[in-house]
Protein backbone atom coordinates (compact mmCIF):
# COMPACT_ATOMS: atom_id res chain seq x y z
CA UNK A 1 0.00 0.00 0.00
CA UNK A 2 0.90 3.63 -0.80
CA UNK A 3 -0.70 6.66 0.76
CA UNK A 4 0.30 9.56 -1.08
CA UNK A 5 -0.46 12.93 1.32
CA UNK A 6 -0.46 16.72 0.44
CA UNK A 7 1.89 15.85 -2.60
CA UNK A 8 3.24 19.19 -4.99
CA UNK A 9 6.39 19.41 -7.52
CA UNK A 10 7.27 22.78 -8.34
CA UNK A 11 10.34 23.35 -10.77
CA UNK A 12 11.13 27.06 -10.41
CA UNK A 13 7.48 29.04 -10.85
CA UNK A 14 5.99 26.22 -13.08
CA UNK A 15 4.27 23.91 -10.59
CA UNK A 16 3.71 20.22 -12.03
CA UNK A 17 0.96 19.52 -9.94
CA UNK A 18 -0.08 19.75 -6.17
CA UNK A 19 -2.51 19.19 -3.40
CA UNK A 20 -2.38 15.06 -4.46
CA UNK A 21 -3.69 13.08 -1.91
CA UNK A 22 -3.79 9.31 -2.90
CA UNK A 23 -3.79 5.71 -1.36
CA UNK A 24 -2.73 2.54 -3.61
CA UNK A 25 -4.12 -0.94 -2.21
CA UNK A 26 -2.81 -4.17 -2.81
CA UNK A 27 -4.42 -6.03 -5.63
CA UNK A 28 -4.78 -3.31 -7.87
CA UNK A 29 -2.12 -2.12 -10.38
CA UNK A 30 -3.03 1.90 -11.39
CA UNK A 31 -2.13 3.39 -15.01
CA UNK A 32 -0.49 6.73 -14.68
CA UNK A 33 -1.51 8.67 -18.05
CA UNK A 34 -1.19 12.23 -19.11
CA UNK A 35 0.34 14.15 -21.53
CA UNK A 36 4.01 14.89 -22.33
CA UNK A 37 6.01 16.48 -20.07
CA UNK A 38 2.65 16.65 -17.49
CA UNK A 39 4.25 14.67 -14.50
CA UNK A 40 3.84 10.66 -14.95
CA UNK A 41 7.58 10.02 -14.46
CA UNK A 42 8.39 12.24 -12.07
CA UNK A 43 5.97 11.36 -10.48
CA UNK A 44 7.23 7.66 -10.14
CA UNK A 45 10.60 9.00 -9.52
CA UNK A 46 8.58 10.98 -6.33
CA UNK A 47 7.11 7.60 -5.33
CA UNK A 48 10.37 5.64 -5.59
CA UNK A 49 12.74 8.27 -3.59
CA UNK A 50 14.90 9.53 -6.39
CA UNK A 51 13.56 12.74 -6.58
CA UNK A 52 12.27 14.87 -3.87
CA UNK A 53 8.73 16.58 -3.42
CA UNK A 54 8.16 20.32 -3.19
CA UNK A 55 6.07 19.37 -0.30
CA UNK A 56 3.24 16.32 1.16
CA UNK A 57 5.14 12.77 2.25
CA UNK A 58 4.88 9.46 1.22
CA UNK A 59 4.22 6.50 3.45
CA UNK A 60 4.39 2.93 2.58
CA UNK A 61 2.62 -0.28 4.58
CA UNK A 62 4.76 -1.02 7.62
CA UNK A 63 7.72 -3.59 6.71
CA UNK A 64 6.87 -3.32 2.54
CA UNK A 65 9.02 -3.58 0.23
CA UNK A 66 9.27 -0.91 -3.11
CA UNK A 67 10.98 -2.00 -6.61
CA UNK A 68 11.47 -0.15 -9.01
CA UNK A 69 12.36 -0.75 -12.66
CA UNK A 70 15.72 0.55 -13.54
CA UNK A 71 16.53 2.70 -16.32
CA UNK A 72 20.43 2.50 -16.16
CA UNK A 73 21.80 -0.26 -18.60
CA UNK A 74 25.45 -0.15 -17.14
CA UNK A 75 24.61 -0.07 -13.97
CA UNK A 76 25.21 -3.86 -13.28
CA UNK A 77 27.80 -4.91 -16.25
CA UNK A 78 30.04 -6.58 -13.38
CA UNK A 79 27.63 -8.54 -12.09
CA UNK A 80 26.26 -11.72 -13.82
CA UNK A 81 22.66 -12.17 -15.28
CA UNK A 82 21.48 -14.09 -12.50
CA UNK A 83 22.77 -12.48 -9.23
CA UNK A 84 21.78 -8.49 -11.27
CA UNK A 85 17.84 -10.24 -11.08
CA UNK A 86 18.56 -11.89 -7.33
CA UNK A 87 19.99 -8.26 -6.10
CA UNK A 88 16.26 -6.89 -6.85
CA UNK A 89 14.97 -7.85 -3.24
CA UNK A 90 17.69 -6.13 -1.80
CA UNK A 91 17.24 -7.42 1.49
CA UNK A 92 17.38 -11.23 0.72
CA UNK A 93 20.91 -10.01 -1.24
CA UNK A 94 22.04 -8.27 1.74
CA UNK A 95 21.68 -11.67 3.66
CA UNK A 96 23.24 -13.91 0.89
CA UNK A 97 26.07 -11.83 0.31
CA UNK A 98 26.84 -11.44 4.38
CA UNK A 99 26.28 -15.60 4.38
CA UNK A 100 28.58 -16.33 1.81
CA UNK A 101 31.38 -13.82 2.97
CA UNK A 102 31.63 -15.61 6.34
CA UNK A 103 31.60 -18.71 4.94
CA UNK A 104 34.74 -17.60 2.59
CA UNK A 105 36.67 -16.64 5.88
CA UNK A 106 39.87 -18.68 6.51
CA UNK A 107 39.59 -18.21 10.37
CA UNK A 108 35.90 -18.94 10.65
CA UNK A 109 34.84 -18.54 14.42
CA UNK A 110 32.42 -18.94 17.41
CA UNK A 111 30.98 -15.69 16.38
CA UNK A 112 31.18 -16.10 12.41
CA UNK A 113 28.86 -19.51 13.30
CA UNK A 114 26.37 -17.96 15.38
CA UNK A 115 25.86 -15.20 12.80
CA UNK A 116 26.05 -17.28 9.76
CA UNK A 117 22.90 -19.74 11.52
CA UNK A 118 21.25 -16.23 12.18
CA UNK A 119 21.46 -15.55 8.68
CA UNK A 120 20.47 -19.21 7.47
CA UNK A 121 17.07 -18.72 9.13
CA UNK A 122 16.69 -15.23 7.72
CA UNK A 123 17.59 -16.72 4.15
CA UNK A 124 15.16 -19.59 4.82
CA UNK A 125 12.15 -17.43 6.20
CA UNK A 126 12.52 -15.24 2.62
CA UNK A 127 12.71 -18.50 0.59
CA UNK A 128 15.89 -17.56 -0.33
CA UNK A 129 16.50 -21.17 -1.42
CA UNK A 130 14.68 -21.31 -4.19
CA UNK A 131 16.26 -17.90 -5.24
CA UNK A 132 17.98 -19.06 -7.82
CA UNK A 133 15.54 -20.75 -9.84
CA UNK A 134 12.95 -18.10 -9.01
CA UNK A 135 14.86 -15.94 -10.78
CA UNK A 136 15.49 -18.41 -13.25
CA UNK A 137 12.17 -18.72 -14.21
CA UNK A 138 11.56 -15.11 -14.54
CA UNK A 139 14.41 -14.75 -16.99
CA UNK A 140 13.16 -17.15 -19.05
CA UNK A 141 9.33 -15.83 -18.87
CA UNK A 142 11.11 -12.88 -20.12
CA UNK A 143 12.95 -14.21 -23.08
CA UNK A 144 16.38 -14.57 -21.92
CA UNK A 145 17.88 -17.81 -22.16
CA UNK A 146 19.41 -20.42 -20.21
CA UNK A 147 22.75 -20.15 -21.55
CA UNK A 148 22.97 -16.32 -20.73
CA UNK A 149 22.11 -16.42 -17.18
CA UNK A 150 25.39 -16.99 -15.95
CA UNK A 151 27.33 -14.19 -18.40
CA UNK A 152 28.16 -10.89 -17.30
CA UNK A 153 25.24 -8.01 -17.88
CA UNK A 154 28.47 -5.98 -20.04
CA UNK A 155 28.05 -8.62 -22.43
CA UNK A 156 24.28 -8.94 -23.15
CA UNK A 157 22.89 -6.47 -25.84
CA UNK A 158 20.66 -3.23 -25.01
CA UNK A 159 17.41 -5.46 -25.98
CA UNK A 160 18.36 -8.28 -23.40
CA UNK A 161 19.52 -5.64 -20.62
CA UNK A 162 16.28 -4.26 -20.63
CA UNK A 163 14.71 -7.87 -19.86
CA UNK A 164 16.87 -8.41 -17.15
CA UNK A 165 16.11 -5.13 -15.62
CA UNK A 166 12.32 -5.89 -15.80
CA UNK A 167 13.00 -9.26 -14.16
CA UNK A 168 15.06 -7.49 -11.77
CA UNK A 169 12.20 -5.42 -10.56
CA UNK A 170 9.63 -8.18 -10.52
CA UNK A 171 12.12 -10.57 -8.50
CA UNK A 172 11.13 -11.74 -4.97
CA UNK A 173 7.19 -10.35 -5.45
CA UNK A 174 7.72 -6.47 -4.04
CA UNK A 175 4.70 -5.51 -2.02
CA UNK A 176 4.79 -1.73 -4.51
CA UNK A 177 5.90 -2.09 -7.75
CA UNK A 178 6.78 0.75 -10.07
CA UNK A 179 6.97 0.65 -13.66
CA UNK A 180 7.91 3.16 -16.13
CA UNK A 181 7.52 2.00 -19.70
CA UNK A 182 7.89 -1.13 -18.91
CA UNK A 183 7.14 -2.89 -22.64
CA UNK A 184 9.54 -0.88 -24.66
CA UNK A 185 11.84 -2.88 -26.41
CA UNK A 186 9.78 -5.92 -25.70
CA UNK A 187 8.65 -8.51 -28.36
CA UNK A 188 4.80 -9.57 -28.56
CA UNK A 189 4.94 -12.81 -27.02
CA UNK A 190 7.20 -10.79 -23.72
CA UNK A 191 4.42 -8.27 -23.14
CA UNK A 192 1.89 -11.16 -23.21
CA UNK A 193 3.71 -12.64 -20.92
CA UNK A 194 4.27 -9.57 -18.71
CA UNK A 195 0.10 -8.64 -18.90
CA UNK A 196 -0.64 -12.35 -17.57
CA UNK A 197 1.78 -12.02 -14.87
CA UNK A 198 0.96 -8.41 -13.76
CA UNK A 199 -3.11 -9.39 -14.18
CA UNK A 200 -2.64 -11.59 -11.70
CA UNK A 201 -0.18 -10.00 -9.45
CA UNK A 202 -1.53 -9.36 -5.84
CA UNK A 203 0.24 -6.59 -5.05
CA UNK A 204 0.29 -3.21 -5.74
CA UNK A 205 1.27 -2.07 -9.04
CA UNK A 206 1.53 1.19 -10.64
CA UNK A 207 3.15 1.48 -14.64
CA UNK A 208 3.25 4.50 -16.99
CA UNK A 209 3.21 2.96 -20.32
CA UNK A 210 1.88 4.60 -24.20
CA UNK A 211 0.99 0.90 -24.75
CA UNK A 212 -2.97 1.20 -24.70
CA UNK A 213 -3.40 -2.43 -24.99
CA UNK A 214 -1.01 -3.03 -22.03
CA UNK A 215 -2.44 -0.63 -19.96
CA UNK A 216 -6.13 -2.15 -20.68
CA UNK A 217 -5.05 -5.36 -19.76
CA UNK A 218 -3.16 -4.76 -16.76
CA UNK A 219 -4.66 -2.25 -15.28
CA UNK A 220 -7.65 -1.77 -12.43
CA UNK A 221 -7.75 1.46 -12.16
CA UNK A 222 -6.59 4.75 -13.90
CA UNK A 223 -4.69 7.84 -12.74
CA UNK A 224 -4.95 10.78 -14.55
CA UNK A 225 -1.98 13.96 -14.67
CA UNK A 226 -3.85 16.65 -16.13
CA UNK A 227 -3.30 20.67 -16.13
CA UNK A 228 -1.57 20.30 -12.70
CA UNK A 229 -4.17 17.56 -10.95
CA UNK A 230 -3.58 13.84 -10.22
CA UNK A 231 -6.66 12.46 -10.34
CA UNK A 232 -7.83 8.58 -9.93
CA UNK A 233 -10.26 6.88 -11.69
CA UNK A 234 -11.82 3.25 -11.46
CA UNK A 235 -10.85 1.22 -14.89
CA UNK A 236 -8.82 0.59 -16.86
CA UNK A 237 -7.35 3.09 -20.10
CA UNK A 238 -9.99 2.39 -22.12
CA UNK A 239 -13.34 2.96 -20.06
CA UNK A 240 -11.29 6.15 -18.65
CA UNK A 241 -11.07 7.52 -22.15
CA UNK A 242 -14.54 5.89 -23.44
CA UNK A 243 -16.27 7.35 -20.25
CA UNK A 244 -14.52 10.80 -20.96
CA UNK A 245 -15.63 11.07 -23.83
CA UNK A 246 -19.36 10.24 -23.51
CA UNK A 247 -19.53 12.96 -20.79
CA UNK A 248 -17.96 15.61 -22.29
CA UNK A 249 -20.88 14.66 -25.45
CA UNK A 250 -23.49 14.85 -22.59
CA UNK A 251 -21.76 18.35 -21.49
CA UNK A 252 -22.41 20.10 -24.71
CA UNK A 253 -26.00 18.33 -25.24
CA UNK A 254 -27.33 21.25 -23.28
CA UNK A 255 -30.96 19.50 -23.79
CA UNK A 256 -30.38 16.08 -22.33
CA UNK A 257 -32.27 16.06 -18.40
CA UNK A 258 -29.91 14.99 -15.95
CA UNK A 259 -31.73 11.85 -15.64
CA UNK A 260 -31.63 10.98 -18.93
CA UNK A 261 -27.85 11.65 -19.26
CA UNK A 262 -27.67 9.24 -15.69
CA UNK A 263 -29.69 6.67 -17.57
CA UNK A 264 -26.82 6.63 -20.43
CA UNK A 265 -23.75 6.40 -18.60
CA UNK A 266 -25.42 3.87 -16.50
CA UNK A 267 -26.22 1.81 -19.75
CA UNK A 268 -22.50 2.74 -20.61
CA UNK A 269 -21.12 1.14 -17.40
CA UNK A 270 -22.89 -1.72 -17.44
CA UNK A 271 -22.17 -2.62 -20.89
CA UNK A 272 -18.43 -1.99 -20.43
CA UNK A 273 -18.26 -4.36 -17.25
CA UNK A 274 -19.77 -7.08 -19.28
CA UNK A 275 -17.14 -6.76 -21.75
CA UNK A 276 -14.34 -6.66 -19.18
CA UNK A 277 -15.61 -9.94 -17.58
CA UNK A 278 -15.43 -11.40 -21.07
CA UNK A 279 -12.06 -10.08 -22.26
CA UNK A 280 -8.94 -12.73 -21.57
CA UNK A 281 -7.42 -10.65 -18.59
CA UNK A 282 -10.46 -10.75 -16.23
CA UNK A 283 -9.24 -11.97 -12.98
CA UNK A 284 -11.10 -12.36 -9.99
CA UNK A 285 -9.64 -9.56 -8.92
CA UNK A 286 -10.53 -7.33 -11.66
CA UNK A 287 -14.49 -6.13 -10.88
CA UNK A 288 -13.17 -3.35 -11.44
CA UNK A 289 -16.16 -1.14 -11.76
CA UNK A 290 -18.41 -2.72 -9.07
CA UNK A 291 -18.62 0.15 -6.79
CA UNK A 292 -18.31 3.41 -9.31
CA UNK A 293 -20.15 5.90 -9.04
CA UNK A 294 -21.75 7.87 -12.03
CA UNK A 295 -20.51 11.07 -10.66
CA UNK A 296 -16.98 10.14 -10.56
CA UNK A 297 -17.30 9.83 -14.57
CA UNK A 298 -16.43 13.17 -16.28
CA UNK A 299 -15.08 15.16 -19.12
CA UNK A 300 -11.58 15.25 -19.75
CA UNK A 301 -10.12 19.01 -20.52
CA UNK A 302 -6.91 17.01 -22.76
CA UNK A 303 -6.91 18.20 -26.36
CA UNK A 304 -6.99 16.12 -29.14
CA UNK A 305 -4.98 16.69 -32.56
CA UNK A 306 -7.65 16.97 -35.47
CA UNK A 307 -5.60 14.33 -37.79
CA UNK A 308 -7.34 14.31 -40.72
CA UNK A 309 -6.62 12.80 -43.97
CA UNK A 310 -8.96 13.20 -46.97
CA UNK A 311 -7.84 11.22 -50.29
CA UNK A 312 -8.22 13.46 -53.60
CA UNK A 313 -9.84 9.91 -54.81
CA UNK A 314 -10.69 6.25 -54.56
CA UNK A 315 -7.51 3.66 -54.73
CA UNK A 316 -8.31 1.83 -58.35
CA UNK A 317 -8.48 -1.87 -57.77
CA UNK A 318 -4.61 -2.10 -58.94
CA UNK A 319 -3.13 -0.45 -55.74
CA UNK A 320 0.94 -2.17 -55.68
CA UNK A 321 2.53 -5.22 -57.01
CA UNK A 322 5.70 -6.99 -55.69
CA UNK A 323 7.60 -10.15 -57.15
CA UNK A 324 10.42 -11.60 -55.77
CA UNK A 325 11.78 -8.61 -53.71
CA UNK A 326 14.22 -9.13 -51.45
CA UNK A 327 17.03 -7.12 -49.55
CA UNK A 328 20.36 -8.30 -48.27
CA UNK A 329 22.65 -6.10 -45.50
CA UNK A 330 25.98 -5.80 -46.06
CA UNK A 331 27.04 -7.98 -43.25
CA UNK A 332 25.03 -10.42 -45.38
CA UNK A 333 21.74 -10.56 -43.14
CA UNK A 334 18.84 -11.39 -45.41
CA UNK A 335 16.44 -9.17 -44.09
CA UNK A 336 13.38 -10.47 -46.45
CA UNK A 337 14.04 -12.23 -49.79
CA UNK A 338 11.32 -13.73 -52.22
CA UNK A 339 8.69 -11.49 -51.20
CA UNK A 340 5.43 -11.54 -53.61
CA UNK A 341 1.91 -10.22 -53.01
CA UNK A 342 -0.33 -8.10 -54.51
CA UNK A 343 -2.31 -4.94 -52.11
CA UNK A 344 -5.87 -5.06 -52.31
CA UNK A 345 -8.41 -2.44 -53.09
CA UNK A 346 -9.71 -1.61 -48.60
CA UNK A 347 -6.09 -3.69 -47.28
CA UNK A 348 -4.95 -2.58 -44.49
CA UNK A 349 -1.48 -4.56 -43.68
CA UNK A 350 0.64 -4.51 -40.63
CA UNK A 351 4.37 -5.76 -41.43
CA UNK A 352 5.93 -7.90 -38.94
CA UNK A 353 9.50 -9.37 -38.73
CA UNK A 354 11.54 -10.93 -36.00
CA UNK A 355 14.07 -8.32 -37.05
CA UNK A 356 12.50 -4.75 -37.21
CA UNK A 357 15.01 -3.05 -39.80
CA UNK A 358 13.03 -5.65 -42.79
CA UNK A 359 10.24 -3.40 -42.49
CA UNK A 360 11.76 0.04 -42.40
CA UNK A 361 14.11 -1.51 -45.73
CA UNK A 362 11.10 -2.72 -47.35
CA UNK A 363 8.93 0.88 -46.37
CA UNK A 364 12.18 2.62 -47.66
CA UNK A 365 12.63 0.40 -50.70
CA UNK A 366 8.40 0.87 -51.95
CA UNK A 367 9.17 4.91 -51.19
CA UNK A 368 12.44 4.98 -53.49
CA UNK A 369 14.46 5.80 -51.28
CA UNK A 370 16.72 2.88 -51.26
CA UNK A 371 17.10 -0.33 -53.81
CA UNK A 372 16.12 -4.06 -53.18
CA UNK A 373 19.45 -6.58 -54.53
CA UNK A 374 16.34 -8.13 -56.57
CA UNK A 375 12.75 -8.10 -57.52
CA UNK A 376 10.48 -5.27 -58.43
CA UNK A 377 7.66 -3.60 -57.34
CA UNK A 378 4.77 -1.07 -59.18
CA UNK A 379 2.38 1.09 -57.74
CA UNK A 380 -0.72 1.78 -59.43
CA UNK A 381 -1.90 4.50 -61.62
CA UNK A 382 -4.25 5.96 -59.46
CA UNK A 383 -2.27 5.94 -55.95
CA UNK A 384 -1.15 8.38 -54.57
CA UNK A 385 1.39 7.89 -51.25
CA UNK A 386 1.78 9.65 -47.67
CA UNK A 387 5.07 8.08 -46.02
CA UNK A 388 6.32 8.64 -42.59
CA UNK A 389 9.20 7.39 -42.19
CA UNK A 390 11.03 6.02 -38.77
CA UNK A 391 13.63 8.25 -38.73
CA UNK A 392 12.91 11.57 -39.58
CA UNK A 393 15.70 13.88 -38.48
CA UNK A 394 16.88 14.84 -41.49
CA UNK A 395 13.63 16.68 -42.52
CA UNK A 396 14.71 19.10 -39.37
CA UNK A 397 18.27 19.98 -40.48
CA UNK A 398 16.47 23.64 -40.92
CA UNK A 399 16.75 26.97 -39.59
CA UNK A 400 13.15 27.40 -40.77
CA UNK A 401 10.45 28.33 -38.98
CA UNK A 402 7.16 25.72 -38.47
CA UNK A 403 5.04 27.87 -40.47
CA UNK A 404 7.74 27.76 -43.89
CA UNK A 405 8.90 24.31 -42.74
CA UNK A 406 5.16 23.24 -43.19
CA UNK A 407 4.95 25.64 -46.17
CA UNK A 408 7.64 23.40 -48.57
CA UNK A 409 5.12 20.78 -48.57
CA UNK A 410 2.01 22.79 -49.50
CA UNK A 411 0.91 23.99 -52.92
CA UNK A 412 -0.93 26.96 -50.67
CA UNK A 413 1.82 28.87 -48.94
CA UNK A 414 -0.34 31.30 -47.36
CA UNK A 415 0.26 31.86 -43.07
CA UNK A 416 -3.63 31.61 -42.74
CA UNK A 417 -3.88 28.20 -44.67
CA UNK A 418 -0.58 26.99 -42.94
CA UNK A 419 -1.30 28.42 -39.46
CA UNK A 420 -4.76 25.92 -39.71
CA UNK A 421 -3.12 23.31 -40.18
CA UNK A 422 -0.20 23.56 -37.53
CA UNK A 423 -3.70 24.64 -35.04
CA UNK A 424 -5.00 21.20 -35.98
CA UNK A 425 -1.94 19.62 -34.53
CA UNK A 426 -1.92 21.62 -31.21
CA UNK A 427 0.50 24.39 -32.38
CA UNK A 428 -0.79 27.55 -31.25
CA UNK A 429 -0.21 31.11 -31.05
CA UNK A 430 3.91 31.84 -30.74
CA UNK A 431 4.82 27.96 -30.99
CA UNK A 432 4.24 27.97 -34.85
CA UNK A 433 7.70 30.10 -35.22
CA UNK A 434 9.35 28.31 -33.37
CA UNK A 435 12.59 26.53 -35.44
CA UNK A 436 12.35 23.29 -36.70
CA UNK A 437 15.51 22.00 -35.49
CA UNK A 438 14.75 22.54 -31.90
CA UNK A 439 11.37 21.30 -31.18
CA UNK A 440 10.52 17.65 -29.28
CA UNK A 441 10.29 14.32 -30.80
CA UNK A 442 6.28 14.21 -30.56
CA UNK A 443 6.07 17.59 -32.08
CA UNK A 444 8.22 16.37 -35.16
CA UNK A 445 6.04 13.61 -34.97
CA UNK A 446 3.11 15.84 -35.21
CA UNK A 447 4.61 18.10 -37.97
CA UNK A 448 5.05 15.49 -40.03
CA UNK A 449 1.54 14.10 -39.51
CA UNK A 450 0.33 18.05 -41.05
CA UNK A 451 3.06 17.19 -43.83
CA UNK A 452 0.89 14.19 -44.58
CA UNK A 453 -2.55 16.08 -44.36
CA UNK A 454 -1.59 18.00 -46.87
CA UNK A 455 -0.68 15.24 -49.70
CA UNK A 456 -4.55 14.37 -50.06
CA UNK A 457 -3.10 10.46 -49.94
CA UNK A 458 -5.31 7.39 -50.60
CA UNK A 459 -2.72 5.03 -49.26
CA UNK A 460 -0.46 5.44 -45.69
CA UNK A 461 2.74 4.18 -44.70
CA UNK A 462 3.69 4.32 -41.55
CA UNK A 463 6.57 3.23 -39.95
CA UNK A 464 5.93 2.88 -36.40
CA UNK A 465 3.23 5.47 -36.15
CA UNK A 466 2.49 5.69 -32.29
CA UNK A 467 6.75 6.66 -31.34
CA UNK A 468 7.05 9.66 -29.39
CA UNK A 469 3.20 10.62 -29.48
CA UNK A 470 1.53 11.01 -26.29
CA UNK A 471 -1.42 9.11 -25.76
CA UNK A 472 -4.26 11.50 -27.13
CA UNK A 473 -2.20 12.00 -30.56
CA UNK A 474 -1.64 7.84 -30.83
CA UNK A 475 -5.79 7.68 -29.89
CA UNK A 476 -6.55 10.08 -32.48
CA UNK A 477 -4.28 8.85 -35.20
CA UNK A 478 -5.61 5.51 -34.32
CA UNK A 479 -8.94 6.81 -34.48
CA UNK A 480 -8.43 8.43 -37.87
CA UNK A 481 -6.61 5.30 -39.66
CA UNK A 482 -10.18 3.09 -38.75
CA UNK A 483 -12.42 5.28 -40.25
CA UNK A 484 -9.87 6.23 -43.34
CA UNK A 485 -10.97 4.96 -46.90
CA UNK A 486 -7.58 4.14 -48.49
CA UNK A 487 -5.37 1.72 -47.87
CA UNK A 488 -2.60 1.54 -44.66
CA UNK A 489 0.50 -0.09 -45.07
CA UNK A 490 2.28 0.24 -41.39
CA UNK A 491 4.52 -1.80 -38.86
CA UNK A 492 3.79 -0.99 -35.37
CA UNK A 493 4.57 -2.16 -31.54
CA UNK A 494 0.93 -0.48 -30.68
CA UNK A 495 -1.29 -3.74 -30.71
CA UNK A 496 -4.39 -1.16 -30.43
CA UNK A 497 -3.53 0.19 -33.44
CA UNK A 498 -2.76 -3.16 -35.17
CA UNK A 499 -6.30 -4.96 -33.61
CA UNK A 500 -8.31 -2.18 -34.70
CA UNK A 501 -6.85 -0.83 -37.41
CA UNK A 502 -5.46 -3.96 -39.88
CA UNK A 503 -6.99 -6.79 -41.34
CA UNK A 504 -4.42 -8.68 -43.09
CA UNK A 505 -0.88 -9.58 -41.66
CA UNK A 506 2.33 -10.29 -43.69
CA UNK A 507 5.28 -11.61 -42.20
CA UNK A 508 8.94 -10.70 -43.66
CA UNK A 509 11.02 -13.62 -43.38
CA UNK A 510 14.60 -14.40 -44.62
CA UNK A 511 12.59 -17.50 -46.18
CA UNK A 512 9.73 -15.86 -48.03
CA UNK A 513 6.53 -14.61 -46.11
CA UNK A 514 3.69 -15.55 -44.13
CA UNK A 515 0.34 -13.40 -45.41
CA UNK A 516 -2.70 -14.03 -43.13
CA UNK A 517 -6.06 -12.23 -43.25
CA UNK A 518 -6.79 -12.80 -39.57
CA UNK A 519 -7.66 -11.42 -36.20
CA UNK A 520 -3.58 -10.15 -34.59
CA UNK A 521 -4.08 -11.65 -31.49
CA UNK A 522 -4.73 -15.15 -32.97
CA UNK A 523 -2.18 -14.59 -35.41
CA UNK A 524 0.46 -14.37 -32.50
CA UNK A 525 -1.39 -17.04 -30.52
CA UNK A 526 -1.48 -19.61 -32.96
CA UNK A 527 0.49 -22.60 -32.33
CA UNK A 528 0.17 -23.27 -36.00
CA UNK A 529 1.38 -20.06 -37.03
CA UNK A 530 4.16 -20.06 -34.66
CA UNK A 531 6.01 -23.47 -36.22
CA UNK A 532 5.20 -22.01 -39.44
CA UNK A 533 7.17 -19.27 -38.25
CA UNK A 534 10.09 -21.00 -36.50
CA UNK A 535 10.45 -22.75 -40.07
CA UNK A 536 10.74 -19.26 -42.05
CA UNK A 537 13.61 -17.80 -39.46
CA UNK A 538 15.77 -20.99 -39.64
Amino acid sequence: MITVSNLAIQFGKRVLFSDVNLKFTAGNCYGIIGANGAGKSTLIRILSGDLDATRGNIQFGVGERLSVLKQDHFEFDEYTVIDTVMMGHDILWKVKDEKDKIYLKEDFSDDDGIRASELEEKFSEMNGWNAESDAASLLSGLGIKEDLHYQYMKELSGMEKVRVLLARALFGKPDNLLLDEPTNDLDVDTVMWLENYLANYDNTVLVVSHDRHFLDAVSTHTVDIDFGKVQLFAGNYSFWYESSQLALRQQQNQNKKSDEKRKELEEFIRRFSANVAKSKQATSRKKMLEKLNVEEIQPSTRKYPGIIFTPDREPGNMVLEIAGLGKTLEDGTVLFKDVNFNVEKNDKIIFLSRDPRAMTAFFEIINEHDKAHEGTFNWGITITNAYLPLDNSEFFNTDLNLVDWLGQFSVDTTEAFIRGYLGKMLFSGEEIYKKASVISGGEKMRCMISRMMLRNANVMILDSPANHLDLESIQAFNNTLVNFKGNVLMSSHDREFIQTVCNRIIELTPRGIIDKQMDYDDYVTSEEIKAVRERMYK
